[in-house]
C-alpha cells in the first residue's frame, strides 16, 4: 500500500467509523507492500532473518519491504510499532530479549513489552555457546575445567558478550553465579569486534551466539565450552550442554519473533501466524537459516505469548541480581 493510499484510506476509515468492521485487514487481503520493521542496522543477523521471511511470504503473494530503524538496542523499532495502523500492514521482527530482558534493565524503555507488541509467531530459535581462545591452557575443554582454571587464575575472571544487557552478559552472570565466581563483564559493540579480540586473546572468554562462532571452527582458534540450550545445538552435536555438564541454572534460547501492533483484530494475527508456518516450510528459508546456526521455531500466539511472560519471570531476578542497569 502506497502512501497516498494509507492517507486515503485513514480518511475513509475517519469518516466511516461505524462501518470500518466491514473493511478487510491488510493481512487478509495481502494487496499492497507492507513494512516490516527491524531495529538493528542491515547485514546484521536479525536484518537477514527479516529479509529471508520477506523472500518467503513473496512466494506466497505477500509483499513486505524491511524498514530498518537501527538505535537504542532496538527500542526505536521496538517503539515505533505501537503507533503503526493494526491492520496486518505494518510488523516487527525482534530478538525477544527486547519483551522479556529489556524490561528490567532498562528505566526508559519506550514501549509495554506485554501490551504494545502482540506476538504472532517466533521464527527462528538461537542458542549462545562459551567459548575461550587458544590463549587459555589447553586443560580447558568444558565448563568444569574453566571453572577450576579461574578460580586458580583470578587474572582470567573475564568474560565479554556482544553488548552490555544483552541475552549473552546475564547468561555470563548465569554461569558466574552458579560457579561462585567472580567474572567481570566487558560489553562490546557487536558479536564481530568481541570475536576478534577473543581469537587474537585479547579477551579470555566470550559468550555469543552460534552463529557468532561457525566461520572460525575450522581455524582451531576457539574452543566452545557449552552451549545455552536444555538440549544440545544440532550445529555443535559434540558440545554439551551447561545443564548437562552440571550448571543447571545456566540456561536459555534467544528467539527471533513477529509482532503485530497493539488492537490488530485476532483473525488477522491467526492469518498472519498461518502465513509464518507456511513460510517455515519453505526449503530455502530454512536452509538459510541453517547457513547461519539458526533453528527454524513457530509456536501459536497464545503459546508464545505464554512462553514471553515466562521468561519476563525468568529474568527479573537474574538481571536484579547483577546489579546491571541503564540509564539510555
Amino acid at each position: 500500500m502506497n502512501a497516498m493510499n494509507r492517507r486515503a484510506f485513514a480518511r475513509l476509515a475517519m469518516a466511516v467509523p461505524a462501518a470500518s468492521w466491514l473493511l478487510p485487514s491488510f493481512a487478509q487481503t495481502g494487496a499492497g507492500v507492507g513494512k516490516l520493521l527491524v531495529g538493528y542496522p542491515a547485514g546484521g543477523t536479525l536484518d537477514t532473518t527479516a529479509r529471508q521471511l520477506a523472500a518467503a511470504w513473496r512466494k506466497q503473494g505477500r509483499q513486505y519491504i524491511i524498514d530498518n530503524r537501527a538505535g537504542a538496542a532496538g527500542r526505536i523499532a521496538n517503539s515505533q510499532l505501537k503507533r503503526e495502523r493494526a491492520d496486518g500492514g505494518t510488523l516487527l521482527c525482534t530478538h525477544t530479549s527486547a519483551l522479556t530482558i529489556y524490561p528490567h534493565v532498562y528505566s526508559r524503555l519506550m514501549y509495554d513489552p506485554a501490551a504494545d507488541l502482540l506476538p504472532v509467531s517466533p521464527l527462528v530459535a538461537a542458542t549462545c555457546a562459551f567459548a575461550v581462545s587458544n590463549a587459555a591452557p589447553a586443560s580447558v575443554r568444558d565448563v568444569p575445567t574453566y571453572v577450576d582454571w579461574v578460580r586458580r587464575m583470578p587474572g582470567s575472571a573475564t568474560y565479554a558478550s556482544p553488548a552490555a544487557g544483552s541475552f549473552a552478559h546475564f547468561l555470563g552472570y548465569q554461569l558466574s553465579d552458579a560457579a561462585g565466581l567472580k567474572l567481570q563483564h566487558v560489553g562490546y559493540r557487536g558479536s564481530a569486534p568481541a570475536m576478534q579480540d577473543l581469537i587474537g586473546g585479547q579477551i579470555p572468554a566470550y559468550f555469543g551466539f552460534v552463529a557468532d562462532f561457525l566461520p572460525y571452527l575450522q581455524q582451531g582458534k576457539i574452543r566452545i565450552l557449552g552451549v545455552s540450550g536444555e538440549k544440545r545445538t544440532p550445529f555443535l552435536p559434540a558440545v554439551a550442554t551447561f545443564v548437562e555438564q552440571g550448571f543447571p541454572k545456566v540456561r536459555g534460547v534467544e528467539t527471533y519473533g513477529i509482532f503485530a501492533p497493539p488492537g490488530t483484530p485476532a483473525g488477522t494475527i491467526q492469518d498472519l501466524h498461518a502465513s509464518m508456518v507456511a513460510a517455515s516450510q519453505d526449503p530455502a528459508l530454512r536452509t538459510a537459516f541453517e547457513q547461519v546456526g539458526l533453528e527454524p521455531l513457530t509456536l501459536t500466539p497464545g503459546e508464545y505469548a505464554k512462553q514471553l511472560q515466562r521468561e519476563r519471570e525468568f529474568w527479573a531476578p537474574i538481571v536484579r541480581a547483577s546489579g546491571f542497569r541503564s540509564e539510555e
